[in-house]
């Protein structure tokens, strides 16, 4: 049994040797069957000179019988494609000869799935949009029965289980609205270790809560502005830029741009300015709390985002401080090999010393685990001691290694909406769902 790529629904099974002899000439009949009604059949009479008996146990030719077949069918007009879409399913099979030349060329009538496709706007594949469509409507019974219906692959068979274990993933997230939060969420992602996908999880979980319908911010302090090229942003030097929020005071809202590619996501870009900020916010007043002034104002004004992620520099400098003091919570990606976990305790450090100083209330509420490789004994021990120190911590989901979520970028885009069907992107999927069940507002 396959397993589709889409769904994981199984396919027909591979047709046998002798099927695969008739050609065109099969084509031709299924072709024909489907155009003309069925009060318009006319059966082939067998021929008495003709007919030779055949042997106890003998097989007939499938092309000597597809030919025979062919020639005594009696020529009609053939009918419109409405009369051979309305022809019901099991009706008997049809037989009309279709002209010689270019029969088959001519004379196919376009199926309704391949009209379907043709019809639907939004995107490249057509299934993954009916996909989308027809589960946004669905609530969590009917997820769950529907992703309880798909087959389950056996233990010899690795890629089909992936596939059913993806597709499954995907009918229970795809289209769901994450709960809001009491209050607006500011998680500070860091981690001084570079490499380790900071930026690509800030973007992607963004992307993932804007799409499950809720107001997302995106504040890139890097220099380097990777978050502001993966979200399709224009961040040359002379775009208003977070720099401007943090040494001259604009306003934070001043500054926010819309992303071109998901809708209810904005950011905040980052400019090659950005890169001597550490300098200048030396001899600045309150130079460490520039930022959770400039968020403390816009939340004033009214601004009405759930959740507001900020993408740190791989350093531990005054903008990863700045970052710290303006958020509550930090989100750690944690890449799963040694160096990882050895950067790891000197950011504990430096977030303890953080909150005793300067911001009471920080915490370590998310940490994620990226570029997991299943293949390799290296990505399971560390993930499992990564567990063990902070089981409450720790989200359920990890993020595989995916080409997919590295070529996002080069388009202007996140992986969730590069490609929504990857591995990478329902990894983001259902790890932004973890985070926003954690923090939705209690019922009642």
């Amino acid at each position: 049994m396959t397993m589709s790529t889409n769904l994981g629904w199984p396919s027909d099974p591979e047709p046998a040797a002798e099927h695969r002899r008739l050609g065109w000439l099969g084509r031709a009949l299924a072709a024909v069957s489907r155009e003309t009604p069925s009060s318009e059949v006319v059966r082939p009479r067998p021929s008495a000179t003709t007919a030779v008996p055949e042997a106890p146990g003998a097989r007939p030719d499938p092309v000597e019988s597809a030919h025979d077949a062919f020639t005594g069918l009696t020529p009609s007009p053939p009918p419109t494609v409405a009369a051979a879409v309305a022809q019901p399913i099991g009706a008997p099979s049809v037989a009309t000869a279709a002209p010689v030349d270019k029969g088959v060329d001519n004379d196919v009538v376009e199926s309704p799935s391949e009209r379907e496709t043709e019809a639907v706007p939004l995107g490249d594949n057509a299934v993954d949009n009916w996909q989308h469509e027809s589960l946004a409507g669905a609530n969590d019974a009917d997820r769950e029965a529907l992703a309880a219906a798909i087959p389950t692959a056996g233990e010899d068979t690795p890629l089909a289980m992936e596939l059913a274990e993806n597709a499954r993933r995907r009918i229970q997230l795809t289209g769901r609205n994450f709960p809001k939060p009491a209050t607006p969420r500011v998680l500070t992602v860091a981690n001084q270790k570079g490499g380790v996908g900071k930026t690509t999880t800030t973007v992607n979980i963004a992307a993932a809560l804007a799409q499950s319908g809720l107001q997302v911010l995106v504040i890139d302090l890097d220099p380097q502005g990777n978050a502001s090229t993966a979200l399709g942003i224009d961040h040359h030097a002379e775009v208003p830029s977070i720099y401007d929020v943090l040494v001259d005071g604009t306003p934070l809202l001043d500054v926010v741009q819309p992303c071109p590619t998901v809708a209810d996501l904005h950011c905040a870009p980052a400019t090659i300015d950005l890169a001597g900020a550490e300098i200048e916010l030396v001899s600045l007043v309150a130079r460490e709390s520039r930022l959770q002034k400039a968020i403390t104002a816009a939340i004033t004004t009214g601004h009405s985002f759930d959740y507001i992620l900020i993408d740190c520099p791989p350093s531990l400098g005054l903008l990863t401080v700045n970052a710290m003091v303006a958020a509550s919570e930090v989100f750690i990606p944690i890449q799963c090999e040694y160096y990882a976990l050895e950067g790891l305790s000197q950011l504990l450090k430096n977030i303890e010393l953080i909150k005793h100083h300067l911001n009471p209330s920080l915490h370590v509420s998310t940490i994620l685990l990226t570029m997991y490789d299943g293949r390799t004994r290296l990505s399971a021990q560390v993930a499992e001691e990564v567990r063990e120190h902070f089981p409450q911590e720790v989200l359920r989901t990890s993020v595989p290694r995916s080409v997919r979520v590295s070529e996002a970028p080069s388009f202007g885009e996140t992986v969730m909406t590069y490609d929504p069907a990857s591995s990478g992107a329902l990894a983001y999927l259902a790890a932004a769902g973890e985070i926003a069940d954690r923090g939705a507002a209690p019922v009642g």
